[in-house]
């Protein structure tokens, strides 16, 4: 280990849509989370790794924060609260384009009660004036006291560098915390499952998107072959017809781009099948909801072997 390296965790919140994940991806340079234009779209925390020569920063990637009124919306709150447990920094991101909502403020709550740096990151500001962010940075001064507030926009890597060179400067010195090589903490299996996902919302419209859950059946590798089968699972019978679509046509267009990128990711040939189930209110429904974390999903495999 290198003098003076630092190393530590890193959440980021706030309400859905605000460009977590983009961020994410774009200070690990690796997709670590699915990106889509649709709210919620993160369900689970995940972790993004960040190496330097001098620091290790751990990114942990949350779902929105919004209102818990299904089993599912309970399960994507449970995962904010364990990723606010034991971290070194908290990020509160809010979409400067909208100005401070009231969703924000919810983040700036929990905001208020970490005990350690604070961070107000100001996405998306591709879409607004400079002199227009004057007065959101004092009117948001006075919901915290923040140790750094960055303008920044994640989907044009404006402040990006910024905001990983602070974080680092506001970590604890300490060893690494994993590999110099690994970027993720989440298992290909979940990825795949996820891909899968990001694929489906994108072709799919109305309230289709939100009524998707992807379930990975089987998971199996071999030197030159990676098979996977997917199960897409959705509330209506309706649902399943658009994701299928005319003569199977969605449904392969799906499959496809995710089997694409896949490829692209792991570096190995993969076959993927997917199919497309009926499972009437399974977000009202915690013993199902429970199957998409993938931590109980693999406590789960190794109790079966």
């Amino acid at each position: 280990m290198t003098p003076n390296f630092r190393s530590g965790f890193v959440t980021i919140i706030g309400r859905p849509n605000v460009g977590k994940s983009t961020l994410v991806n774009r200070l690990v340079g690796h997709k670590v989370s699915i990106v889509t234009s649709r709210p919620q779209t993160t369900r689970n925390r995940i972790q993004g790794i960040v190496n330097r020569p001098n620091a290790q920063v751990i990114l942990v990637d949350t779902p929105g924060i919004h209102r818990a009124d299904t089993a599912l919306a309970r399960q994507m709150m449970d995962e904010v609260n364990h990723a606010l447990e034991g971290i070194d920094i908290l990020a509160v991101m809010i979409d400067a384009s909208e100005g401070l909502r009231h969703e924000d403020r919810l983040a700036l709550e929990r905001g208020r009660h970490h005990r350690g740096p604070l961070f107000l990151l100001l996405n998306k500001i591709d879409r607004m004036s400079k002199p227009a962010l004057l007065p959101l940075l004092e009117v948001c001064s006075r919901e915290a006291q923040f140790t750094e507030m960055i303008p920044v926009s994640a989907l044009t890597e404006d402040g990006v560098s910024l905001v990983l060179d602070r974080l680092v400067a506001s970590l604890p010195e300490g060893e690494p915390l994993f590999p110099a090589d690994q970027f993720t903490d989440q298992p290909e299996r979940f990825l795949a499952g996820e891909i899968v996902r990001e694929k489906a919302m994108r072709a799919t419209r109305q309230e289709v998107p939100q009524a998707m859950a992807v379930l990975v059946e089987n998971f199996d590798e071999d030197p030159k072959l990676l098979r996977i089968s997917v199960t897409i699972q959705v509330e209506r019978e309706g649902q399943k017809g658009i994701l299928i679509g005319r003569g199977g046509q969605t449904l392969k267009e799906i499959a496809t781009a995710a089997r694409k990128e896949l490829e692209e990711i792991l570096g190995i040939k993969v076959f993927l099948e997917v199919r497309v189930k009926v499972q009437p209110n399974w977000r009202d429904d915690p013993r199902r909801v429970q199957q998409l974390d993938w931590r109980r999903q693999l406590e789960q495999l190794s109790d079966e072997q």
